[in-house]
C-alpha cells in the first residue's frame, strides 16, 4: 500500500497512545475499541498498530473475500468452459451419443474438423 493511502485512512480512525493503553488496561481499551470498532496504537505520535473489534475484522475479511472473488482470473474462466464441456460426458446417454458418433464415417470434405469452430 501506498505510505499517503495508509496515512489517510489511518488519520480518519480513533487514536490512543501507548502510554493511555498503559493507563486505561485491557478493559479500559476494549471499551474505546467496541465503540469505534478499530483503535488505532501510537508511539511517540506515530501509528504503530490497529486494534480492531471482532465485527470488524470479520467484515474485513468478508470484504477481502469478496474482492478476491471479483477479479477476474482468466484461467479460472478457462477451467469453467472445459468444466461444462466436460459435464456433458455425466450425461445418462453420453456413452451412446459417443459411440454412435465414432460408428460415423468422417466426412470432411477436404477441410481439417478441429474444436467448436468447425
Amino acid at each position: 500500500m501506498e505510505s499517503s493511502m495508509t496515512s489517510e485512512a489511518i488519520d480518519q480512525l480513533s487514536f490512543a497512545p501507548a502510554s493511555e493503553i498503559k493507563k486505561q488496561g485491557w478493559r479500559g481499551i476494549m471499551r474505546s475499541v467496541s465503540r469505534t470498532g478499530k483503535l488505532v496504537v501510537t508511539n511517540h505520535k506515530q501509528p504503530e498498530a490497529v486494534i480492531l473489534s471482532v465485527p470488524e475484522y470479520d467484515r474485513l475479511m468478508q470484504l477481502a473475500h469478496s474482492a478476491k472473488n471479483r477479479t477476474d482470473d482468466p484461467l479460472q474462466a478457462l477451467r469453467e468452459r472445459f468444466d461444462q464441456r466436460l459435464s456433458s460426458l455425466n450425461a445418462a446417454d453420453a456413452a451412446d451419443q459417443l459411440r454412435d458418433l465414432m460408428n460415423q464415417p468422417a466426412a470432411l470434405s477436404g477441410k481439417v474438423k478441429a474444436g467448436a469452430s468447425y
